[in-house]
């Protein structure tokens, strides 16, 4: 069987999106770099997100 054009342009399709995806996680790379060089974003935006870890739970048992 001869390779068609038919069939040889979803390839170049498919290596042209996977050329942009590339593209884009090397810039978030790079700015997730840029950001740990400098500090900023290392701290989280919810502060006290999940409360006062250190507190141990007390379980009783159901009276009923």
């Amino acid at each position: 069987m001869s390779e068609t054009p038919e069939s040889a342009e979803p390839a170049e399709v498919e290596d042209e999106t996977k050329r942009l995806f590339r593209e884009a996680l090397e810039r978030k790379r790079g700015q997730s770099a840029a950001k740990a060089a400098t500090g900023h974003g290392t701290e989280s935006k919810a502060h006290g997100a999940h409360g006062p870890a250190a507190a141990r739970r007390r379980f009783r048992r159901k009276s009923g």
